[in-house]
């Protein structure tokens, strides 16, 4: 994602000289832009000071939800995956127009709600006929249309919404949650089970997965849906 940042970034050109770089995660994406000889300064924020610790440069502990800077700080806000975790997207979208300088650009990636329909199936059925019922396993995101939408009304100007969707694939279903983990990208949903999967619940999931959508090759795939947000402050 950092990458197709940097290509998006390319393709709209201009000139930025302050970035803030929201949920820098391993602060790939930031060290990526310093390298660029237009930029100047760039912020990290990132809500976990483990991951800050981590990087170098200015680096601020910041909720995405709560972002603590001035009116007009930045020529450049990016994310990449950081907001599908916002409660309050639109709070969020309205905060980062307020910090960019008139004209300023914001250019954010984050997952989309078609992403993991494979996972989601495999333990929807697994889990009513394991366990009789079922609970939300994977958390939900925003479509294209209400990111579109959403763009508009926190008042972003030549406002762009676009979607990209990536297919991965993984030796087997657990394999693939292991992964999901090891990204942060397990279910935070309060309304959540809090009692871990039955292994039988798991057993059963990781079959139907590759029952119902197992490549010919004995891989599964992963399908996640990447939603673009491009916009100017007025």
């Amino acid at each position: 994602m950092a990458n197709r940042i940097l290509n998006r970034l390319d393709d709209v050109g201009g000139w930025f000289r302050t970035v803030l770089d929201l949920g820098t995660y391993n602060g790939t994406l930031s060290r990526a832009l310093e390298r660029r000889p237009e930029i100047e300064t760039v912020v990290a924020a990132d809500p976990s000071s483990v991951f800050l610790e981590r990087g170098h440069g200015i680096r601020v502990a910041a909720d995405p939800e709560f972002i603590p800077f001035r009116q007009g700080s930045f020529d450049l806000a990016v994310s990449a995956l950081a907001l599908h975790w916002v409660g309050d997207l639109p709070g969020t979208l309205v905060q980062l127009r307020r910090v960019l300088k008139p004209h300023g650009l914001l250019l954010a990636a984050m997952l989309g709600g078609r992403s993991l329909a494979e996972l989601r199936t495999a333990l929807f059925e697994a889990e009513l006929a394991e366990e009789g019922g079922v609970s939300p396993r994977v958390s939900p995101a925003a479509d294209l249309g209400e990111i579109a939408a959403l763009l508009l009304r926190t008042r972003f100007e030549m406002p762009v919404a676009d979607a990209e969707t990536l297919v991965v694939t993984y030796p087997d279903a657990v394999a693939m949650m292991h992964d999901l983990r090891g990204m942060g990208e397990t279910n935070a949903l309060s309304a959540r089970r809090r009692t871990t999967l039955r292994r039988s619940t798991l057993v059963r999931a990781a079959a139907l997965y590759a029952e119902r959508f197992a490549l010919p090759e004995g891989r599964i795939p992963a399908t996640f849906e990447i939603l673009y947000l491009t916009g100017r402050a007025p």
